[in-house]
């Protein structure tokens, strides 16, 4: 059964959150779009989302109450990454959970299974994210974690590969068609409790997320 009720977007204001947040939006669901300031909500509902002002540094109880599923697609441009790229994560996954939300898609990153290996630069955000990756597995939540390469800003093609032990260096891929795999990623039940890795492809991506599985 298709998750069809409220959907909280983490991140709603940001590149990939902002696409999130405008097909959920175009679908019979209801967007709601967490942002960290008012002053981004005229930009949300333009989207079709419904804007609720929470921080992942803060409160965010009252953002998740009432969702049936979660979009988490925050980050923190490498400022925080362990304050928002992790503890942000954990408080909301926890939030989640005490509310009974069952369905948590996480964006995640390509790498993170092994931060020690990637560039100098992106290990910390690598760990971060790992960590928050493996609080999730280890919750009572429904997870789907899906680990992009390098992102772009052309436009999506809605054809992805999908899998685990991807070459990072073989390709990148739109953060349209990350949106819409965070998307489609929440009915698809073969990937649910899955964690694997997407760059652009040939295959459309509903049929390319039915072929993952565990390894």
């Amino acid at each position: 059964m298709a998750v069809s009720q409220t959907i909280l977007i983490a991140g709603a204001h940001g590149q990939v959150g902002q696409h999130v947040t405008e097909l959920l939006g175009e679908s019979e669901r209801t967007a709601r779009a967490m942002i960290r300031t008012e002053s981004q909500a005229d930009e949300m509902t333009a989207l079709g989302g419904e804007p609720v002002v929470a921080d992942l540094t803060g409160a965010v109880e009252h953002a998740v109450e009432g969702c049936d599923a979660v979009v988490f697609a925050a980050g923190s441009g490498g400022e925080d990454v362990y304050g928002v790229d992790r503890d942000g994560a954990i408080t909301l996954i926890d939030a989640a959970s005490e509310a009974g939300v069952d369905r948590f898609v996480m964006l995640s990153s390509m790498g993170a299974d092994e931060p020690a290996a990637g560039p100098e630069p992106l290990r910390d955000y690598l760990l971060a994210k790992a960590e928050a990756d493996e609080y999730l597995r280890a919750s009572d939540l429904t997870e789907t974690i899906v680990r992009p390469g390098e992102l772009t800003t052309a436009s999506g093609t809605g054809e992805i590969r999908a899998g685990n032990g991807l070459d990072p260096d073989a390709g990148s891929i739109p953060r349209e068609d990350v949106a819409r795999t965070l998307v489609t990623a929440l009915d698809v039940e073969s990937v649910y409790g899955e964690t694997f890795e997407i760059l652009s492809g040939e295959t459309p991506i509903e049929d390319a997320l039915e072929t993952v599985t565990s390894s």
